[in-house]
């Protein structure tokens, strides 16, 4: 049913001001209906009520979780947008509902609140779960560890507390995810605020010190119950994506960066004869490059990293989406058997080195493949620019002007840039992408 919905007309964009002069941050409106006049255009723009912040991973209050059996909020409906600050810890609640290119602040958690409820500072990714929103951290106030988990109320927005009964040895956080069917909760792990917040910290990443594991938890009870190591040589284990089917236990991991030899590779997790396993199945090279062509963290490799930053799979399971956001390339892998996924596409664009350019824009561009979105049926992808301002200042030096690209995919495989939709941002970054309605990254499932 999820694949066969209208698709998206509007796609919500976080603008970021990398400038520190005192222009807000923005939830943008993108009109994505081909049919539209404004097709490709800004619509909207909401800023938050706030200064000095980053906005980040934002996500919606409601999804195809509200239908389980177990769920105590079946009345909920998919109508506010939730928009953790990864920098200042503020968290927006805006509703698209009256008028969806002019979304209205309805509530501002405060820092404040925040920290004395859960302990937690930085909220980074929001998914909508059956009995309740949950939000990831980073950390602590104080820019420390532990990073973890907490709980929004679906109706009030209030929250609720810290969901970790007991984490065992799980320190790091990053992204979440479940399988509602087998009552598992993973984690994975990147930094503490310290670790992350200031750029890469060179002798940290050196030393394998940021994350490398990822964990499995019991749902309902909240326990922790198993950590699965990818070996430290394997730095960054960011993005989780489950397989939608919840009849289905596996998903895919991205690590960023292999200390051994600047590869980068995605991971499988699965569960077998009662326990859970994980397994390296792609793995992406570096390109050799000159010296003089790099930033200055990456000139004594002389070599560009693939750093994949962000990875998608469709709602049919079928085709894996991953950004290699340093060499400026956008692949796409069928991942029908997930032990061994077969590369079906590539598309270049930006790249430290490369450059690429796009058909609806004049000259080389910068900044590459970083946070993708699919749509519901699998037919059209879209991607922005920016990862994270430190860390785009390392890799991009000479500052990445933001932009966001939409592509088409063939249903059997491939996929080509759609010529007419490249929306520049300037000096502005964007990140996270949204689509009205849902998208593939947005719902987790009960009924197969």
């Amino acid at each position: 049913m999820a694949t066969k919905a209208p698709p998206e007309s509007l796609a919500y964009v976080v603008r970021l001001n990398p400038h520190g002069n005192g222009q807000r941050d923005a939830m943008c409106v993108v009109d994505v209906d081909p049919k539209s006049s404004t097709f490709g255009k800004v619509v909207g723009a909401t800023e938050m009520p706030y200064t000095g912040g980053e906005l980040h991973h934002f996500g919606w209050n409601a999804c195809s979780s509200m239908l389980c059996p177990n769920a105590p909020h079946p009345h909920v409906e998919r109508r506010y947008l939730v928009v953790p600050d990864i920098r200042s810890s503020h968290i927006t609640i805006l509703d698209i509902k009256e008028q969806p290119t002019k979304p209205h602040v309805v509530k501002v958690i405060e820092p404040g609140e925040l920290f004395e409820r859960t302990g937690y500072a930085r909220p980074h990714t929001v998914h909508c779960g059956p009995d309740g929103i949950y939000i990831s951290a980073l950390g602590n106030p104080e820019g420390d560890g532990p990073g973890g988990i907490f709980i929004l109320d679906h109706d009030t927005f209030e929250v609720l507390g810290r969901w970790e009964i007991d984490r065992a040895d799980q320190y790091l956080h990053y992204d979440f995810w479940w399988h509602l069917g087998y009552d598992t909760l993973i984690t994975s792990e990147w930094g503490t605020p310290r670790m992350v917040e200031h750029g890469v910290l060179g002798e940290e990443l050196l030393a394998g010190k940021y994350g490398h594991r990822i964990h499995i938890w019991d749902l309902h009870r909240r326990r922790h119950l198993q950590t699965l190591d990818l070996g430290a040589e394997h730095q960054m284990a960011l993005e989780l994506r489950p397989a939608h089917d919840p009849t289905k236990a596996y998903g895919f991991l991205n690590s960023v960066v292999s200390l051994k030899d600047l590869s980068a590779s995605i991971w499988l997790w699965h569960r077998h004869n009662g326990s859970w396993q994980v397994r390296k199945v792609i793995e992406i090279p570096a390109e050799p490059a000159n010296e003089e062509e790099l930033p200055d963290i990456l000139k004594p490799f002389k070599a560009v990293p693939p750093l994949v930053t962000d990875i998608n799979l469709t709602v049919d399971d079928r085709f894996l989406y991953v950004s290699c956001w340093g060499t400026g390339e956008l692949r796409q892998y069928d991942v029908s058997d997930p032990f061994n996924p077969k590369l079906t596409g590539t598309l270049q664009i930006g790249g430290i080195v490369r450059r690429a350019g796009h058909p609806a824009a004049a000259g080389p561009l910068n900044g590459g493949p970083q946070m993708v979105e699919v749509s519901r049926d699998g037919r059209r992808v879209y991607f922005t620019n920016s990862l994270y301002l430190p860390w785009d200042e390392q890799f991009y030096p000479d500052g990445i002007r933001g932009w966001m690209v939409k592509v088409d995919a063939d249903p059997q495989g491939g996929m080509q840039f759609d010529p007419n939709f490249f929306v520049d941002f300037g000096d502005q970054r964007v990140h996270q992408i949204r689509l009205q309605g849902g998208d593939a990254s947005s719902d987790s499932y009960c009924f197969p």
